[in-house]
């Protein structure tokens, strides 16, 4: 997992620049060393690095020698700068034998190299404890209990990119702002986030408070970006599956943010990983399905539905962007990615169809502008303000319990 701050700050702080150098070289290093024929890298389900320390969680093989490969790693990552290596290590059962041989979850901690290149001794956390199989199964949404900030978490989705997904998710938060709530912004777009540029804020960052990021005030919005991070909208975010999902986590987690009717959370285009760890870790209220008329997007608005399906959160109900285009010089209206998709899409799965969009370039140049349709009040603002009305209309339906007792 990425860490966006450390816990023990150390007397000099490192760059962003020598952030990325320094996690790259660990990559390196991680994909480079092998168990048997196997990279451990592919064995790595958790990664952790704050300051000079390294925490793994591993599930490695069968009879693995962990001394052998705590002192490899010490001598290989020592040079950049890794001192204490901490190890949460799961033994994978053999393929013979009975409950005598279940798996062992055991932490492990171990200083890599003193400045002499000796070993130092481990710390007393190094012991082997016994623990049954993995058999709990993943987190459901109706295990997960409300923040005890937010009165809902609404997330905006779609099954491919290029439908507009970000242009409605800001000016839905916009129009429910509108509307009177307290309204919160989340983008969980990690590689290709755009909410700070829309919004107009690209160059501001967040704060930090007790070490939790203070939201950005973007138009009364309460807005996080990991862009809000970045160095510059040219910096990429060339991450893997985990480190990209430990992330939108703590963004999410490690936030202060305030009293919220709704926090709209913009979901990156697909069904992979991030969709997957929100659906077992953030207690969403309901999902917004953004299409176009299009044939190919609606067939992945579908795979959208019915992953929320599948994860129990419930659909809101579907908005058809770009339905409906008018010719700026002869005022002909046309359907150019052609027509009926959304409501075909709401009637097949049984939910609302919450609005349908025109294709208009004033849209996009004013979200093009950090100036969004609501946010100006333009002939298209009614459009938004429509949506957010639909979507309040049933919601509460939805809400999951309050529970006032947790802690962060």
């Amino acid at each position: 997992m990425f860490n966006f701050m450390k816990k023990k700050p150390t007397a000099q702080t490192e760059t962003p620049e020598q952030q990325a150098a320094r996690d790259s070289a660990i990559d390196k290093v991680l994909l480079g060393y092998h168990v048997g024929d196997t990279s451990i890298a592919t064995m790595v389900t958790g990664l952790e690095r704050n300051g000079g320390e390294l925490t793994l969680e591993l599930r490695l093989p069968h009879e693995s020698d962990l001394e052998s490969i705590q002192q490899a790693l010490g001598q290989l990552l020592q040079p950049h700068g890794i001192q204490t290596i901490h190890m949460n290590v799961r033994i994978s059962a053999p393929m013979k034998g009975a409950e005598a041989n279940l798996p062992k979850a055991m932490p492990k901690t171990t200083n890599a190299m003193d400045s002499q290149s000796k070993p130092v001794a481990k710390s007393d956390d190094s012991t082997v404890n016994a623990e049954p199989p993995i058999t709990k199964p993943a987190p459901t949404q109706a295990s997960l209990s409300a923040h005890p900030r937010i009165r809902h978490i609404i997330v905006v989705a779609s099954g491919k990119g290029g439908v507009g997904k970000s242009t409605t998710t800001v000016n839905i938060a916009l129009a429910l702002q509108k509307l009177g709530n307290r309204v919160g912004v989340l983008d969980a777009d990690i590689y290709g986030p755009s909410m700070p540029a829309m919004l107009g804020v690209g160059s501001v960052r967040p704060e930090l408070e007790n070490e939790q990021f203070v939201p950005i005030n973007a138009h009364g919005l309460a807005m996080l970006s990991i862009g809000s991070l970045l160095d510059g909208d040219n910096t990429p975010v060339a991450w893997r599956g985990p480190k990209a999902t430990g992330a939108l986590m703590q963004l999410y987690n490690q936030t202060n943010w305030p009293q919220l009717d709704y926090l709209v959370i913009d979901m990156p285009p697909g069904t992979g990983d991030i969709q997957l760890t929100l659906a077992q870790r953030i207690p969403v209220t309901g999902a917004v399905i953004v299409t176009t008329p299009q044939h190919i997007a609606l067939l992945d608005a579908q795979k959208g539905i019915e992953m929320f399906n599948k994860t129990n959160i419930p659909v809101l109900g579907v908005v058809e962007n770009m339905a409906l285009h008018t010719c700026s010089n002869c005022n002909h209206t046309e359907a150019i990615f052609g027509t009926g998709g959304g409501e075909k899409i709401a009637e097949q799965y049984q939910v609302p169809l919450l609005g349908q969009l025109p294709l208009a370039s004033a849209i996009r140049a004013q979200v093009d502008k950090g100036e969004p349709s609501v946010l100006v009040d333009d002939e298209f603002a009614s459009y938004y303000l429509s949506i957010a009305k639909n979507i309040e209309t049933n919601i509460n339906k939805f809400a999951k319990p309050v529970d006032d007792k947790r802690i962060f």
